[in-house]
């Protein structure tokens, strides 16, 4: 499908979106390896992606406020209202507000509440964080802003390895229970219907070839900003170079 020449239909739009979304899995990032290791659970790699974690958090009620505020197509303000008010409350799984939700799964893996509130973050995630807020406040901008918030950000919670939820095998490699892992089993659940409303409403949306490029474009940068953040952690405890002297020394052998 050809895309920023001639305007797809809403069906085929659709689909290049979610395809654009699902080239993306940020799971196949080398940082998974040493975080789900069952045979060497690495506590301290685990809280410093959480605390990175936390920092895009503390924003989303933002983003959704602002592409609520903004949106100009009733229908789907209305669907943006709902998943505001669940952000807020947390009303509509039963649970709470989704900051707080996150802050008791910090808890849980043993971070303070000082060492969570003063946790700053990396060029990479402060990267993502600024991408998605610029558009998100910029009426002339909605369509980008809604496309990295609730296409490319909301499906990072659906990815899977094999059968298994990521947040299920960070609960065995770590001892969770399903109590400390509610942030994220909340969410698979609900953003399989936020990104089916956000490609309902893109699809509505974006009326002309130009705004559908850069739907489509946005989509595909910010997943690669979350694939950014998850590879400055990476960076950060010098896994990169680890895994190149191990590339190196496999090469050696074989040469």
């Amino acid at each position: 499908m050809s895309v920023g020449t001639t305007l797809l239909n809403k069906k085929d739009f659709r689909i290049l979106m979610k395809s654009t979304l699902e080239d993306h899995l940020t799971l196949g990032h080398p940082l998974f390896k040493y975080l789900m290791d069952e045979n060497n659970p690495n506590e301290a790699l685990l809280k410093f992606t959480t605390l990175q974690g936390y920092q895009l958090t503390k924003h989303f009620l933002t983003y959704i406020e602002c592409l609520f505020f903004y949106c100009p197509l009733p229908k789907h303000k209305r669907a943006l209202l709902h998943n505001m008010y669940e952000e807020e409350t947390g009303r509509l799984s039963n649970t709470k507000n989704h900051v707080v939700l996150m802050q008791d799964f910090i808890k849980a893996i043993g971070i303070s509440d000082d060492e969570r509130d003063t946790a700053v973050a990396l060029h990479q995630t402060q990267a993502l964080i600024d991408y998605r807020m610029k558009p998100c406040k910029d009426p002339e901008l909605y369509h980008i802003g809604a496309a990295a918030v609730l296409v490319a950000s909301e499906g990072q919670n659906l990815e899977s390895v094999g059968d298994q939820a990521r947040h299920n095998i960070l609960g065995k490699v770590y001892g969770l229970t399903e109590k400390d892992l509610l942030f994220f089993s909340v969410h698979q659940e609900e953003d399989v219907g936020h990104v089916q409303q956000g490609l309902a409403l893109l699809a509505d949306l974006c009326t002309t070839p130009q705004m559908q490029a850069e739907a489509i474009d946005a989509i595909d940068r910010t997943c690669r900003l979350f694939y950014g953040m998850y590879q400055g952690v990476y960076e950060h405890f010098g896994y990169d170079k680890l895994d190149q002297t191990k590339a190196s020394k496999d090469e050696t052998v074989e040469a």
